[in-house]
């Protein structure tokens, strides 16, 4: 008989483990770490035992991430009512630099706009390049990348050249009017693969809190 053939009769009569229980007692099997051999009843606890700690390692890293992600959904509902809570544009971009430089922990955070305001006075409304514009209203979703996109460097002034990982969110309502950009020296900070709903948010939380304020 093929094995196959010998699973599929075990499979269909599972009687037969119970009328021959002597004859599978005096059956030994290698153990599947080496060494000696044992009875099929101690192979099957072994196999049920492994297949305990790959469940058990699933289990951690589904709580490790449900533990993140109720961090960072915690985070968001903070700027959220910080953006909510200010009356005007310089308050909005106060709140939007304070929680992302000291909740998130983003060292470099930087805001470009160019749809007129009330506060053109503001850095943040300092024109930039037809090329930072096009990008800019290329992205349909947050773009994280380990280098400086079109001329962007430059917006973070003299730590431009030591950054080594960046993150783009553009600011748009009917039309893209700004840019909002993260940046780190630390190249894992913000890489390609990384998922990207949260800042998608952030995006789209600054962008309206902004939009508010703008003539």
């Amino acid at each position: 008989m093929k094995p196959e053939e010998v699973a599929a009769y075990l499979k269909e009569h599972p009687e037969f483990f119970e009328d021959y229980a002597e004859r599978l007692a005096e059956i030994y099997i290698p153990h599947p770490h080496g060494g000696r051999a044992i009875p099929i009843s101690e192979r099957q606890i072994v196999t049920l035992r492994e297949k305990n700690r790959q469940l058990e390692g699933k289990l951690r890293e589904v709580i490790h991430f449900g533990e993140e992600n109720d961090a960072i959904s915690e985070k968001v509902h903070r700027i959220s009512l910080a953006l909510l809570a200010a009356s005007d544009i310089r308050g909005v971009l106060n709140a939007a630099y304070l929680n992302l430089r000291e909740d998130f922990a983003v060292p470099h955070v930087t805001l470009r706009i160019w749809r007129p305001g009330n506060q053109a006075e503001l850095a943040d409304f300092r024109p930039v390049s037809d090329a930072t514009r096009e990008f800019a209203a290329s992205l349909t979703h947050p773009c994280c990348i380990g280098h400086a996109m079109v001329d962007t460097a430059a917006l973070f002034g003299e730590a431009g050249p030591h950054l080594r990982s960046f993150s783009y969110l553009p600011l748009r309502d009917s039309e893209t009017f700004g840019l909002l950009a993260l940046a780190s020296e630390d190249p894992q900070r913000f890489y390609p693969e990384m998922g990207t709903l949260y800042l998608k948010r952030l995006g789209e939380l600054v962008g309206a809190a902004v939009a508010r304020h703008l003539t």
